[in-house]
This record gives structure tokens, sequence and C-alpha cells, in this order.
């Protein structure tokens, strides 16, 4: 069962559309990550479900019920929907079991539950024995676990997370991304997750929607985003993917085409029913590419060494197309120097679907 169910959501700003014709069913229990560079929309995508903006076209559902749609728009705080923000959003004077608390007290709770549900809480973000601190006296990653008990109190039927790692240092991101991934494995909550963050991305969801320009370019696991980008877009922004431009020369065995790329042949991996064709691309990752002295490939020139430790970034670009900018590893020792010629392969890579193809 779905969740949360977008069906063609726009929401426009004067001429300006923010977010347009956006379909995603998120599955009950599914954790999705909401991905893309700035201004492609992700944050205006969870304030339409948060309900902090209204749709201009299209229907949000969550679980049965349509929360926003022709009909009207359900008030926020009615839609059972939890939000972790990047900021914490904790109040200074009160202690994080009256942060946590806050909402129950409103709801005029009975006090003896209302303070089994915050024990509840906080033993379910690990933070048990610390509801009598202030959040001054707390961690960068132990006030955002708060934050997030704050959320679960009161039994959200989908919590949105809005960066909530952006503030942190890089160590401690890394380890409120393993509390992450155990409190949805314990839990089984239902989370749509707003992030800039690829590595975030890809370790923690089940699927990821990339945003572009305000439209929904590809939706898939995280391994299919890396091995089988769906467009340009998808192929460029994701781990920094090679796009190189390529002639459709036959198709292979099923999965498989020969292409001509950089005056070398080569079979890559494609979609079933891909045709000769010219002025296609083929997307390589760092990976695809080694050096080649005496074999097949291209040659060009070394632009950049950039040493790594252990190993070395090599910017490179080819003889035949000097505005194109290539890039691989070389682990120690690093023999390729700047300025100097040398002669590249492609090992593997991936046919980006013509335009308009069927996913």
């Amino acid at each position: 069962m779905a969740r949360l169910s977008l069906d063609n959501v726009t929401k426009s700003f004067a001429n300006f559309d923010a977010v347009k014709d956006v379909s995603i069913d998120v599955g009950d229990g599914e954790f999705l990550a909401v991905l893309g560079p700035s201004g492609c929309g992700k944050t205006t995508l969870l304030r339409l479900v948060a309900g902090f903006e209204k749709v201009t076209s299209g229907e949000i559902r969550i679980g049965s019920e349509v929360v926003s749609g022709k009909g009207g728009s359900v008030a926020p705080e009615k839609r059972r929907v939890g939000i972790v923000f990047q900021n914490y959003a904790l109040w200074p004077h009160m202690t994080v079991a009256e942060n946590i608390g806050y909402s129950l007290k409103v709801a005029r709770l009975d006090k003896a539950v209302a303070r089994q549900k915050v024990e509840d809480a906080l033993a379910l973000v690990n933070l048990q024995g610390l509801g009598d601190r202030r959040p001054a006296n707390l961690s960068g990653g132990q006030r955002q676990r708060v934050a997030l008990a704050r959320c679960l109190v009161a039994t959200p039927s989908l919590v949105l997370f809005d960066e909530p790692l952006a503030n942190l240092d890089v160590h401690l991101r890394a380890s409120m991304e393993d509390e992450f991934a155990s409190f949805h494995k314990r839990t089984g909550t239902t989370i749509v997750y707003i992030t800039h963050d690829q590595a975030e991305a890809m370790a923690l969801a089940d699927r990821i929607a990339v945003m572009d320009s305000g439209r929904l370019a590809q939706l898939a696991t995280p391994r299919e985003l890396y091995h089988e980008p769906a467009n340009e877009m998808v192929a460029s922004f994701i781990s920094q993917g090679i796009l190189l431009p390529a002639d459709v020369l036959s198709a292979e065995q099923a999965g498989h085409c020969k292409v001509r790329v950089l005056g070398a042949e080569l079979v890559v991996r494609c979609r079933p029913g891909e045709r000769p064709r010219a002025g296609a691309n083929i997307c390589c990752r760092s990976a695809d590419l080694d050096v080649s002295p005496d074999g097949p490939g291209f040659d060009g020139l070394v632009k950049r060494v950039i040493y790594q430790g252990g190993s070395a970034r090599i910017e490179f670009t080819p003889s035949t197309s000097p505005d194109l900018s290539l890039h691989f590893e070389q682990p120690d020792p690093v023999v390729l120097e700047s300025g100097a010629r040398a002669r590249l392969r492609i090992r593997s890579g991936w046919l980006i679907p013509a335009a308009g193809a069927a996913s």
C-alpha cells in the first residue's frame, strides 16, 4: 500500500513552476530520498507534502486520505506528518523531555501516559536518561535525535527529513546515517528524506527520486541510478558521471550495443530495443577508464594530476575533442604527470536512452 502518493503534482509561483507534474508512490515503510541540486524543487515538494504550501494542480494522498487537491487542503497539524528540520528547532529553555513532550501537552494528554510516551521515544533514539538535560548540553548528533524523538512521539504516519545532517561535522554525519538506518529498520516508519548529499541518499534510501528544474528526472534504486541513468542530467549529476558523444552502430546481444566513441569502437550496456542512431551519449565512470599505452583507445593530454593520498585524480583531454574533460583515478605509484601525453581506453559504459524512450 502506498503511504504517500503524489499524482501529477504542480506548484506554481506566478509564472514559475517550482514543481511540475510530479508523480511518486512511496510504499508503506519505504525510505525514499529526494535528491537534486539547489533550486530543483525538492524543498517545495516537502512543503507540499507537509501542508505548508497548497498544490496548484494534482493530488497528494497520505494513506487513503486526500490531503491536497482540487477539493482543498488538509491543515498541516491534521496530516499526522512528522518533520525533522535541519536546524533542530528545539526550545532552549525546555529540557529534552519537555521538548519531546510539548505536542502531547498541547493535546492535553494524561500526564502519566505522556511521560511514558516520552520515555519510549527517548529509547527509540537511544537517549535514555537524558530527559532532564537542556539542548545546550547536548552534542549536535544528540540534538538531532531529540528532534527525531519529538517527531515520533506524536506517532506520525509519515516522517519528513529536511536535510537533517547538513549542519553536522563529517564524523557526526556518518554516525547519524547509521542512527537513521537503524531507526528505520527498528520502526518500519515511512520516510521521505530531502537531501543534496548523494552519499547520504545512496547509503540510506530504498529508492531515490532525482529532481531537475521542478520535474522528476528519475525514480529508481541507488544501484539503478548509478549504473543505468535515464538521461544526461542524471548521468552527470550522480557520482560525477562522464558523458561522451557516441554513434550507435548495432545492437549486439540483449542489453548490449556496439558504439563508436572518440574514434574507438566498444560494446556498452543499453536498454533492450536500441537501434543504430547518431548523436547519442554514453555515461562512463572514472573506474571505467584506464591507461592503455600500447592497446586500443584514444590519445590525449593530461591536464592535471591531483594527489589524494594513495591515488591521484587524473584530468584528461582527448586530442580529437579538446572541449571534453575526462577524469579517472590512478593508484600509487602515480606515473602520469601534468602536460604528459597518454592513451586511454574505455572498458565499459551505459548508453543513455533516447529522449522519450520508455523506462
